[in-house]
């Protein structure tokens, strides 16, 4: 029985990404957490063969202990924004595969010049595995796809209160307000304000449309180095509108050294969280999602547009690690290096977990005027 180590497992994104893998087959999942009781808990509420262990990833001999006793190390203890590549370093010193749910790109580019060391100690190491990024970059590649020639790729997001997510996901909003990054934009890297660019997207039922903004995320940097596109656009929305004005507002008013003091960031996260667990009665904690590519089809312009909606973030996320989980343990996918999720997952593959986990991604290809 493979044997699955899950970093970061007592919080919500861990379990959901647990939860999925003891559902689709069998496996030894141990949960680490530096908190004893939360990720007792976790894994007691999980399966008879989950195990908890209490890990601090500044204890390195632990760390590497633990990792060398798996087959597969999943890493879902963010927030990212500072996180290390010392999880994967290990994995790759051990030989043993990784995953991660990682949302930023400074950890993106950390994570990615470990291509050569992973390619050589033969470990399958697959970043940004979780919803957006994850889920959303295998949208883009089934798009990309349909096309002969794609020449821009436009994603978009919109995530109801808190996602069923904890307190990381309000740091990770905020920490991606601090500064200006580069995006990919008619064939050269331009500087982009974060929550610029307001426009209006249609999602599927039940959000509709709603505003996003230009947000930065992983796939703003791999996307343009996966496919031979002139632009990639990557917008987040959130709902109740509210919370897209409060946002928009600190991104543009809040002196930027007050989003850079840790405090701060930590009084905002912390406020946020415990208002939208307000809301989240009446918004829901799902997550709508949006992939536009338009190139050329046959001679044509053409668009290829896919579409999902999911009642529960943390457990769309859990969806997308967890099959990338099942793929590897089944020896499904077998790809040496350090990769995002568009560059290592087939399409049929992707098209094919998600039936399994009743996925349904709705995609429309039509000319462009």
């Amino acid at each position: 029985m493979s044997r699955v180590l899950v970093i970061g497992g007592g919080g919500r994104i861990g379990q959901s990404v647990a939860s999925d893998l003891v559902k689709q087959l069998e496996a030894d999942v141990t949960l680490t957490s530096r908190d004893v009781k939360t990720v007792q808990e976790a894994a007691d509420g999980l399966a008879s063969t989950a195990q908890a262990l209490p890990l601090d990833l500044d204890d390195w001999v632990a760390l590497d202990t633990a990792i060398s006793s798996h087959d597969l190390v999943i890493h879902c203890a963010g927030p990212f924004h500072d996180r290390d590549a010392r999880v994967l370093k290990s994995c790759i010193q051990n030989q043993v595969n990784y995953l991660d749910v990682s949302d930023h790109p400074s950890f993106t580019e950390k994570a990615l010049q470990y291509q050569e060391q992973a390619q050589a100690a033969g470990v399958t190491a697959i970043i940004n595995t979780g919803v957006f990024p994850g889920i959303s970059n295998s949208m883009v590649r089934q798009d990309v796809e349909a096309l002969d020639q794609p020449d821009t790729i436009h994603l978009s997001y919109v995530v109801a209160g808190t996602g069923g997510a904890g307190v990381t996901i309000m740091r990770t909003t905020f920490l991606g307000l601090i500064e200006s990054f580069p995006g990919w934009l008619q064939g050269k890297w331009q500087p982009i304000q974060p929550y610029s660019g307001r426009e209006t997207i249609t999602f599927p039922s039940p959000y509709g449309r709603v505003n996003v903004f230009w947000f930065d995320v992983p796939e703003r940097l791999t996307l343009p180095q996966t496919f031979p596109v002139q632009s990639v656009i990557t917008k987040f929305g959130s709902v109740p509108e509210i919370y897209n004005g409060i946002t928009w507002a600190l991104a543009h008013w809040m002196p930027k050294s007050w989003l850079q003091n840790r405090r701060m960031i930590e009084f905002l996260s912390w406020g946020g969280f415990v208002t939208t667990q307000f809301t989240d009665r009446f918004s829901g904690v799902g997550v709508a999602m949006r992939s536009a590519v338009t190139g050329m089809r046959e001679g044509q312009p053409t668009q290829a547009v896919s579409t999902l909606a999911l009642p529960d973030t943390a457990i769309a996320a859990g969806y997308g690690t967890g099959s990338i989980a099942q793929l590897i343990l089944t020896q499904t996918l077998e790809k040496p290096g350090v990769w995002p999720v568009e560059a290592a997952v087939p399409t049929s593959l992707f098209q094919q977990t998600m039936a399994q986990r009743n996925v349904q991604i709705e995609q429309v290809i039509s000319s462009v005027p």
